[in-house]
């Protein structure tokens, strides 16, 4: 299984759009086809919501890719 790091630079992100933004699908629309039909895991836990919010030192498995996301320093609002 290929792991990688995604930076996450707000406080989550959409599930469907963490898919398209590492890479693992091509569009937020895509991603919400992979999770529909279950092949995405979230903490190792199948997970059905195509829009769950994936905070800091989550880890999302899909199509034999697994995604550690990391936080990053964000500026004071």
């Amino acid at each position: 299984m290929q792991n990688i790091e995604f930076a996450l630079q707000t406080e989550s992100i959409a599930l469907c759009d963490l898919l398209k933004c590492a890479g693992l699908a091509g569009s937020s629309g895509q991603g919400k086809h992979l999770v529909a039909e279950g092949l995405v895991r979230v903490d190792g836990h199948a997970e059905s919501r195509k829009t769950a919010k994936i905070r800091a030192g989550q880890v999302v498995e899909c199509t034999g890719t697994r995604v550690r996301v990391i936080a990053t320093d964000l500026p004071p609002s």
